[in-house]
């Protein structure tokens, strides 16, 4: 069945003959065109032959001018109401043939001024040729309920087909809109591993390098407080170490349980931030105002790399042994300070284009926790580091 599907489809010819042979033979049978519902004196299947033949024909070329295969069969139609042939729907099929190909391929309103014209041709000639006691019921009757048929037919296929095509190409515009989705999740969060490999990266980096001059000067100035200079850089190296392997760790495959990952650093471990800074030689002063609320877990971390990233840049920066962290805690906010000491100080976000990307790390940060951000020099020379993020994200 399949072949033959195939083969008609590619062969249109074939289909057309065979439907003219089929035509023709049903006017020459049981259901010729003159019918037995009355007695006829001159007509008879074998005079029927011509006509249908004529009405036939045009069905070979209704896909390719299928208003003149609809203007024909009418015409052969109603010549053969006139001549006395009973409106049968033998006599009615080549126009509903031509009619169906006309509304798939002319749907609206062209097909209804045909459809139209068809049945006021037809039912006149019928009615003005019935010379032997039609019913006239069901002279009017056929004509308008059987060219009725191939129109609401072809419009039916019509608009299956065109809800076909809109459900595929929904279907079609969800799978994109699917894959768009995923690729910008993976590029979201291959941002924030890198901002996270950034932040853990870059402090522990420069606590490292301050310590280790640190130590460098006090071996040349004051030898015995080497080794506890020295203790710490090694505590400081353990943790670079520990939190870029709890970051790497995100990218493992989902059966490696080899290395699990460690909690989110937050504001509850500001004190031991700044004691590490401390051995670095920067003095941070924390201040707490208002009552202390649980932040969710993303806004937390946000605002435990922003006075990280802060303080790692005045480490790096600026000309100062002292910082300034506030915490001010509000109804349904929590605004961040980070302000270093008085004295020639720079910051990444003074320095030439594609000197750093704290600034723009934190900034990015913030605005992806529903916060505000704002980093700039202070009057007095020093620089200033705010921003305010909801209690609850």
């Amino acid at each position: 069945m399949i072949r033959l599907r195939r083969y008609l489809k590619d062969h249109p010819r074939v289909v057309d003959v065979a439907l003219i042979v089929l035509l023709l033979c049903a006017a020459s049978g049981p259901f010729a065109l003159n019918s037995n519902l009355s007695a006829t004196d001159n007509l008879s299947w074998k005079s029927a032959i011509p006509l249908a033949l004529a009405s036939a024909l045009p069905l070979l070329w209704r896909r390719s001018h299928p208003r003149i295969a609809v203007a024909v069969t009418v015409a052969c139609a109603a010549v053969g109401g006139g001549a006395g042939y009973l409106v049968t729907p033998v006599l009615l099929a080549p126009v509903m043939i031509a009619l169906y190909e006309l509304a798939v391929r002319v749907p609206g309103r062209t097909t209804h001024v045909y459809y139209l014209v068809a049945t006021v041709a037809v039912v006149l000639a019928a009615l003005a040729g019935d010379r032997y006691g039609y019913p006239w019921l069901l002279t009017i009757l056929n004509p308008v309920v059987f060219f009725l048929l191939p129109v609401v037919l072809a419009e039916s296929a019509r608009l299956r087909k065109e809800n076909l095509a809109a459900i595929t190409a929904r279907a079609e515009y969800a799978e994109r809109s699917r894959e768009e989705e995923a690729r910008y999740r993976v590029a979201e969060e291959r941002v924030r591993i890198a901002r996270e490999l950034h932040d853990v990266v870059a402090h522990h980096l420069a606590l490292a390098n301050a310590q280790a001059s640190t130590a460098a000067y006090l071996a040349r100035e004051n030898p015995h407080r080497v080794q506890r200079i020295l203790t710490e850089l090694s505590g400081t190296t353990s943790a670079a170490l520990r939190e870029l392997k709890a970051t790497v760790g995100l990218l493992r495959q989902p059966d490696d349980v080899v290395s699990p990952l460690e909690p989110a650093p937050g504001l509850a471990q500001l004190s031991d931030l700044a004691a590490t800074f401390a051995s670095a030689g920067l003095d941070v002063e924390i201040t707490i105002e208002g009552e202390q609320r649980q932040l969710s877990e993303g806004v937390d971390l946000t605002a435990y790399r922003v006075v990280q990233e802060a303080l790692t840049n005045v480490t790096k920066h600026a000309s100062t042994s002292t910082a300034a962290v506030r915490l001010a805690y509000g109804d349904d906010r929590v605004t961040i300070t980070i302000a270093n000491g008085a004295g020639p100080a720079t910051s990444t976000a003074s320095q030439p284009a594609g000197g750093g990307y704290g600034i723009v790390g934190m900034r990015e940060r913030v605005q992806s926790a529903g916060g505000r951000f704002h980093a700039g020099p202070q009057p007095d020379g020093g620089f200033t580091v705010a921003t305010e993020l909801p209690i609850l994200r």
